[in-house]
């Protein structure tokens, strides 16, 4: 079974599907970690979701595309934003995701570490 691209589930799904870095598969091509999408009671499309580890990637390029450069470009104050942003996102429950988003952010781990506790400790601006 080919994806019924022209679906209005898979249309509505598409984007969010695509910001995920998730995959698009015929419901028979499902496994039991896949989620499989009904429309009236018939299945449509599976999604198979990322690794965590390629999310916090995919999500990183997202951002970067979304502020037109290299994270490592922004300044502080986009940079802590960034972490903001990320740590609503659960990025650093991810192993090494720490790392990871301080490799992006052209920082030190310790850098990144800050601005969480700057934004924890309830400091403003």
């Amino acid at each position: 079974m080919t994806e019924p691209a022209d679906h209005p589930l898979v249309t509505a799904v598409k984007p969010l599907v695509d910001a995920m870095g998730a995959e698009l598969l015929a419901p028979d091509q499902a496994t039991t970690e896949d989620v499989v999408l009904a429309w009236e009671g018939a299945d449509v499309i599976a999604v198979r979701l990322p690794q965590l580890s390629e999310s916090l990637d995919h999500i990183l390029a997202a951002m970067e595309r979304r502020h037109g450069m290299p994270l490592a470009d922004l300044d502080r104050k986009a940079k802590q934003g960034v972490v903001r942003t990320l740590e609503a996102r659960g990025a650093f429950s991810v192993r090494h995701g720490v790392e990871t988003v301080a490799g992006a952010l052209g920082v030190s781990r310790f850098t990144v570490y800050n601005y969480l506790n700057r934004d924890n400790g309830g400091e403003s601006g």
